[in-house]
């Protein structure tokens, strides 16, 4: 497997966490947005939409990192991602979709540069804006770890989930954008937790090949 993919990108991140705790092995192949590599028509040829990551396999490209999470649960199920009991699926699958499709979408580089070359907004408004939408998010996703009674040390039960895989890269965002992780106790600590293991440890943005 090649995984296309930019260091500091958060969909990118996940799926490097997502591919390190399956224990897969994995070629990186480096896709610089920085120069806008992933608009090239060598990078379209992979992915039409280009946007990173994406996931070259023998006989197809796989792109979108939820559909990719949920081909690797499906292909490698062990260890699992998702609770085999439906109603703790939901709730894995909602603290994931937080950030997923409530965070990440508003706060992504194409987004930005949007507000940065159409709307002449300065890194001040940009971090104000990035800040906006992940306080929003993490206010619910701390409510809900608050609520959970029967949770461990990560977002559901004794083991890292769906949940992990996404809230991490989130928490490193959020730091980038200068938000104080102070105002979420819970989160913190789940992103303490998960440091500690080698699947994130090796994901993280910092110790990629091509982080500079």
């Amino acid at each position: 497997m090649k995984l296309h993919g930019f260091f500091r990108s958060g969909t990118s991140h996940r799926l490097r966490i997502a591919l390190n705790l399956k224990g897969l092995a994995y070629e990186q192949v480096a896709v610089d947005l920085r120069t806008e590599q992933h608009l090239g028509s060598a990078y379209k040829a992979l992915n039409p939409q280009g946007l990173v990551p994406a996931l070259q396999l023998e006989d197809q490209v796989l792109t979108q990192s939820p559909a990719i999470i949920e081909w690797l649960e499906e292909r490698h199920p062990t260890p699992a991602l998702l609770p085999s009991n439906r109603d703790r699926r939901v709730r894995v699958r909602a603290l994931a979709a937080i950030v997923g499709c409530d965070i990440h979408p508003v706060n992504n580089r194409r987004i930005l540069e949007s507000l940065r070359q159409d709307f002449g907004a300065d890194e001040a408004a940009i971090n104000r804006w990035c800040g906006r939408w992940i306080a929003d998010g993490f206010d619910a996703i701390e409510s809900l770890l608050a609520q959970d009674t029967q949770r461990g040390g990560y977002c559901f039960g004794g083991a890292p989930t769906l949940a992990d895989v996404y809230l991490v890269p989130q928490v490193e965002s959020a730091r980038r954008f200068k938000v104080d992780m102070s105002r979420w106790p819970l989160i913190s600590a789940v992103d303490a937790a998960c440091g500690k293991l080698d699947a994130f440890k090796r994901a993280a943005p910092a110790v990629q090949p091509d982080a500079s």
